[in-house]
């Protein structure tokens, strides 16, 4: 069993550079340079997030009720593994003078559907990894593994591809294998990077997890059954308050977190003038935070409950998102200060967000399985995938609003406070009776 789960972490370590290195920290401020302004990359990642989103919102929860029904869970995750290294790679045509924009959307939105697919399928094995009890702590460790290989791909990215303003690397270095940092080679190999790490991490993944068996219905039986079954599940939730409350709660601040993810590398080159380098120590920072976060907060899930550390961290994200709309590049909440203070406080609320960030995402998997019926695990992690999904195309088409109508970043990212607090208020209301802290 020891073995399943540690091949069971190794998703999220292969998995996770998507979001270190192209949603956040190297390829999102590479959209804002080869555009040539921080609003109108904002505004374009926005909305192709938010059709991105909407897929996903569509498809993974019809996906795991066909997966369930017709079996065969082992091709599913093949199928969405090849999406997310597809996707990936094309990110590498993304020129400086040619920046493809609509392709560029596709390929990312391609991988990203990909990789939360393939999630929803990978969490959904976690009830049986270990007795209840433990799978807090498996859950925190698990993101911080994750978290730890997001580092690592970040750090390699930074020292021996990236290219700064001087064509050198973080230490000096010309990009690796030759590659011409005038047509900015060495930022976009990006792609392939995280397609090549992909592919070798996942390795142990498929050595040593066996999947569950499926009914073994044909797809296309499945197919006609995935609408009902999801219909008649939405219409059970109803009367589970419990469930019901902490999925929409779920669905409000994941795509509140995963906003300010997708467009904290965007906001950094905008507003404070980060170069791709400079947001990649802040990513790596973040990261180690990240880890850190999940790997304590897995630990006070067991002792506490998963529902104290959730509501502690919306807390605390709140905070950190209203703190950057209020730093400039010449002060803080209006107060003009130092130059280079607008830049630590950028850097430790970035701190703050990922500590946070890791420690919420790993409780709410675990709260999801402490409040769904044993019997129903599949169909309640379906839901979770759905909730995910469903408004994920929220955060970033506010965003991309709000940026659009005011003209600024920083109002741009307010949104993310009201979708935290809402979540927060849900969140409390769907306590169950018997006052238990899940």
């Amino acid at each position: 069993m020891r073995r399943t789960i540690r091949g069971w972490y190794f998703f999220d370590w292969a998995s996770q550079p998507y979001a270190t290195l192209l949603t956040t920290f190297i390829f999102a401020p590479y959209m804002a340079r080869i555009m040539g302004d921080g609003t109108a990359a904002q505004t374009v990642w926005g909305y192709g997030l938010a059709v991105t989103g909407v897929l996903i919102a569509i498809g993974a929860p019809l996906a795991g009720a066909v997966a369930d029904r017709a079996g065969g869970h082992m091709r599913f995750i093949i199928l969405f593994s090849g999406m997310y290294v597809a996707g990936a790679w094309g990110l590498w045509w993304a020129e400086p003078d040619e920046p493809r924009v609509l392709w560029t959307i596709f390929c990312f939105g391609l991988g990203l559907v990909g990789m939360e697919y393939a999630t929803t399928f990978t969490n959904a094995l976690m009830p049986q990894l270990a007795p209840r009890a433990e799978l807090g702590r498996i859950s925190g460790s698990g993101w911080a593994f994750g978290y730890v290989g997001g580092v690592l791909a970040l750090v390699l990215m930074l020292l021996f591809f990236q290219e700064g303003t001087e064509g050198t690397t973080l230490i000096g270095l010309p990009p690796a294998f030759g590659l011409d940092p005038a047509q900015a080679e060495g930022t976009r190999a990006v792609g392939p990077f995280t397609a090549i790490w992909y592919l070798l991490f996942m390795i142990p993944f498929f050595a040593f997890v066996r999947l569950p068996a499926g009914r073994g219905q044909p797809i296309r039986s499945a197919l006609r059954h995935a609408v009902p079954d999801l219909m008649a599940s939405l219409r059970r939730l109803m009367r589970d308050r419990p469930l019901g409350g902490f999925l929409a709660a779920s669905m409000l601040y994941r795509d509140a977190l995963n906003g300010i993810y997708a467009f904290g590398g965007i906001y950094a080159a905008g507003v404070l003038g980060w170069q791709v380098q400079d947001v990649g120590l802040f990513g790596i920072l973040a990261a180690i935070t990240g880890a850190a976060g999940a790997w304590i907060g897995g630990r006070a899930d067991r002792r506490f409950g998963p529902r104290p550390v959730i509501i502690l961290c919306l807390i605390t994200l709140t905070l950190a998102a209203l703190t950057v709309a209020g730093i400039a590049p010449d002060a803080i909440f209006g107060l003009r200060v130092a130059p280079s203070l607008p830049h630590i406080a950028f850097y430790a609320t970035g701190a703050l967000i990922g500590a946070a960030g890791g420690a919420l995402q790993a409780a709410s998997r675990t709260l999801l399985i402490h409040r769904a019926e044993p019997s129903r695990i599949t169909e309640a992690f379906g839901l979770y995938a759905l909730s995910g999904k469903a408004t994920a195309f929220l955060a970033p088409l506010l965003i991309g609003i709000a940026t659009q109508i005011s003209g600024s970043q920083r109002i741009g990212v307010l949104p993310v406070i009201a979708l935290f607090l809402v979540g927060l208020a849900v969140l409390c209301w769907a306590r169950p009776k018997d006052g238990s802290a899940s």
